[in-house]
């Protein structure tokens, strides 16, 4: 019997670095290699705490996930957006209506900042692999018929190489207990965390122009925490504090990491979600798709979003006792109040509320 080229997986090709001059941000680089050695988490803690309150951004190196296996789920991702119909890869559609981002969306769904140019960028996301019955449900596509041993393994172990870690970190920046933060973002509790899958496709300098070059609005990310693997395509940017913009460095062999909303909250402020976007690549990198691979996590539905109880917050006064949240409330509403409409405005000076917890929704 003849394979199925559904099943047939060309090896990833990594792009080629531009050899554009670009401005890029100096973002620390936290090295996880030294995390289970003597004192190795509070040096790492004392490295990483002002990234997260200045940038918002770092990158970790040396986190235990082989580079051979990075590669291979870009390869799968960009496999899923090329070799299957979109019927297959519809079956289990983003349900923005709800909240739920699960699923597919596809390329060109809204128009952009009011004109006639239509969204680059499709995405896939998966929920976490765990044995609650309702994920079942979302798993939809026959990619999971075909992948699934390759794609829940890599969402299980990036959780605990990577995002578990950090949470420990951000417990001892805060002095808390490690297990504070983990605990509200267990692998095995229901949430919205999932992997992403993400093609920017090309658009004409014209549309681009259009459009003033973006492919991404400005935004700050929903949840808690966002890991971008490494690909060699530049157009990310984070806003600094001087309302300028600057280039991310793609880092070979390490994982751009940023603060999402929800630990902004959970730290009174303390760790900055940072506002960022994609623009249009540098010309020698227009060639081909812009494939991402994407980590988000987010708070359990049980977990409630309040001030931490933490001495540091405490000593600066930015604690404050308030209603709590709930985390899962909060993101769903969020994603809600963001996909409402057909087209992706800047919406700036924008404000979203849930509860006492608000965030500027748009920024120029």
């Amino acid at each position: 019997m003849p394979i199925s080229k559904r099943n047939v997986v060309q090896p990833w090709s990594r792009p080629k670095p531009t050899k554009e001059v670009l401005d890029y941000s100096e973002l620390v680089t936290i090295d996880f290699s030294k995390f289970d050695k003597p004192n190795g988490k509070f040096e790492l803690a004392k490295d990483l705490a002002e990234a997260l309150q200045y940038d918002g951004f770092w990158v970790v190196v040396n986190f235990g996930i082989p580079q051979d296996l990075i590669d291979r789920q870009f390869a799968l991702g960009k496999h899923f957006f090329n070799n299957y119909s979109l019927e297959e890869k519809s079956a289990k559609a983003c349900d923005f209506e709800n909240g739920d981002y699960f699923g597919y969306k596809k390329v060109g769904a809204k128009t952009v900042f009011g004109t006639a140019v239509r969204e680059n960028v499709e995405t896939f996301n998966m929920p976490k692999f765990t044995k609650d019955e309702t994920y079942k449900e979302l798993l939809k596509q026959p990619f999971y018929d075909d992948f699934y041993d390759e794609v829940s393994s890599f969402s299980r172990i990036t959780h605990d190489l990577l995002v578990k870690r950090l949470y420990q970190l951000f417990a001892i920046i805060l002095e808390l207990d490690e297990s504070y933060f983990a605990n509200k973002h267990d692998y095995d509790l229901p949430s919205d965390t999932h992997l992403r899958y993400m093609q920017y496709h090309p658009r004409s300098l014209e549309d681009d122009e259009r459009v003033e070059r973006i492919w991404s609005r400005a935004h700050t990310d929903f949840g808690s925490l966002t890991l971008l693997f490494n690909q060699e395509v530049n157009g990310l940017q984070l806003k600094l504090s001087d309302n300028s913009w600057k280039y991310v460095k793609p880092v070979y062999g390490g994982v751009i990491c940023n603060i999402g909303d929800t630990l902004n909250f959970w730290s009174g402020g303390y760790f900055k979600s940072t506002i960022h976007r994609v623009v249009r690549p540098p010309e020698d990198q227009l060639d081909e798709p812009r494939v991402g691979l994407f980590y988000f996590d987010r708070p359990g539905k049980t977990a409630d979003i309040e001030v931490a109880p933490s001495p540091l917050l405490k000593r600066l006064g930015l604690y404050n006792k308030v209603e709590p949240v709930n985390g899962h409330h909060y993101v769903r509403q969020r994603v809600k109040n963001y996909h409402e409409s057909s087209d992706y405005g800047k919406r700036a000076g924008e404000v979203f509320q849930v509860g006492q917890f608000k965030i500027q929704d748009g920024f120029d």
